[in-house]
């Protein structure tokens, strides 16, 4: 690992480890939690991550047109890694809102482009599928998903049973060694 990479992962068991009795999206209970919120909502760490995100895109999906985010949690690092990759966003509502255009897929596109998918945190990789359910729906293309923390939980092989591959820019036995 390099240093950059070894001083991103302390900062991120630093401000978004905790320990306790968790209750996951996934369902599973754990005996810690990354809480996303605590390092996308820390310009510094969020600035660090989205341009891990978009150095990981430009070597792994480099054919990708755009980024897509799931709300709400994906939405910030998805416009850290556009800023940094100046790659347009997608935002992926987690249902179509019920006013105005009444849009679950937030931004502009064309079927046919290649997304990458952002996410911040993996476990199952349920809202990764759904998210990427949605885009394949309306006819965009994604076979690269990148996430801030894989927890090793089953995400990978979830996404890649879509034909997605799950490239992480940390697994959790990288910050749990720290």
């Amino acid at each position: 690992m390099s240093s950059a990479r070894d001083e991103l992962a302390v900062q991120l068991k630093q401000h978004a480890y905790l320990e306790g009795d968790f209750l996951l999206r996934s369902g599973k209970r754990s005996k810690y939690y990354l809480d996303k919120y605590r390092f996308e909502t820390r310009p510094e760490l969020l600035e660090a991550i989205g341009k891990r995100i978009a150095a990981l895109v430009a070597a792994e999906d480099p054919a990708a047109e755009l980024l897509g985010g799931p709300e709400l949690g994906a939405v910030a690092l998805a416009a850290a890694a556009s800023i940094s990759s100046r790659l347009p966003f997608l935002i992926v509502r987690k249902a179509a809102k019920e006013y105005g255009t009444n849009k679950r897929l937030e931004g502009v596109y064309e079927p046919g482009q290649r997304v990458c998918l952002v996410e911040d945190v993996v476990t199952s990789g349920g809202a990764a599928i759904a998210a990427i359910d949605v885009l394949r729906e309306v006819g965009l293309v994604i076979e690269t998903a990148i996430c801030v923390v894989d927890r090793e939980e089953g995400g990978a092989e979830a996404l890649a049973a879509k034909g997605v591959r799950l490239l992480p820019l940390f697994r959790a036995s990288d910050l749990l060694s720290i």
